[in-house]
């Protein structure tokens, strides 16, 4: 019998991605790419009619049905708006529907409708550090910061504080966003070129302060939700912080799963 050691030969893994099975996404998703970076470019504005399915068919030289798969998403996405008749248009939020999209607080009776808006402060300020990391930009970079009270039917109801990238908000001022009567999404979307395009949330519980019994009229330790939002246009690119307190004694917050 053989003394000698037995010899078991490594095998080097293979270098990091080496062999490994490339992926593709379907037609229809890079057409909804396409689509998209054409919405990101302002091709078409907010509210325009876009070319038809069968032009765009042709225009990247697919099938009508694969432009249309990519359309029904966008749709779903709440990019774009299909109106039977006359064709697919590019969402705004200047339209009614869209205007509560991301305000979820609800009245508990009668239909909903705008909040009137007092503007406490507008200022541009160097990030807080949280709000730099949600906004992903330098803590020495500058933001605006507004805050604000909704009102409904004369009743306090929400007090919002809000930070927005100084670069992308340069010149919006206490006096524009006074004179301006239209959705604040409205205004960004016309006058800063920024789409909101989706939302992430953070809800909880609290009780309110000094500083919101006084702009809410409530006592304090009077129950409040606490909504913290994070805004994205396109590119995934987190455009607004919004932290708002909300009474809801008269209200309640309402959202659709699926």
């Amino acid at each position: 019998m053989s003394n000698s050691p037995t010899i078991i030969p490594v095998i080097a893994p293979p270098p990091a991605g080496f062999g490994a099975a490339p992926t593709f996404s379907p037609l229809y998703q890079q057409i909804k790419a396409l689509i998209t970076g054409s919405l990101q470019a302002g091709e078409w504005k907010p509210g325009e009619l876009i070319p038809s399915e069968v032009e765009l068919a042709a225009r990247f030289k697919v099938s009508q049905g694969t432009v249309r798969k990519a359309i029904d998403e966008l749709s779903a996405e709440n990019l774009v708006v299909r109106r039977q008749g006359k064709g697919t248009f590019v969402a705004t939020h200047h339209e009614v529907r869209a205007q509560f999209r991301f305000l979820r607080l609800m009245p508990d009776a009668g239909e909903a409708h705008q909040a009137d808006n007092q503007i406490i402060e507008v200022k541009r300020q160097r990030a807080p550090a949280d709000v730099a990391r949600l906004l992903d930009i330098k803590p020495a970079d500058a933001v605006i910061f507004i805050k604000r009270v909704q009102s409904f039917d004369g009743a306090p109801t929400i007090l919002e504080e809000l930070w927005l990238p100084g670069l992308i908000f340069r010149g919006l001022t206490a006096e524009r966003l006074v004179e301006y009567k239209g959705p604040m999404y409205g205004l960004f979307e016309t006058e800063f070129g920024t789409r909101m395009i989706r939302a992430t949330e953070k809800i909880r519980a609290v009780h309110a302060d000094h500083i919101a019994t006084g702009l809410l009229n409530v006592s304090v330790d009077t129950p409040l939700l606490s909504v913290e939002r994070v805004s994205f246009t396109y590119g995934d690119k987190p455009v607004e912080v919004r932290r708002g307190l909300y009474l809801t004694d008269r209200h309640h917050y309402q959202n659709e799963l699926s």
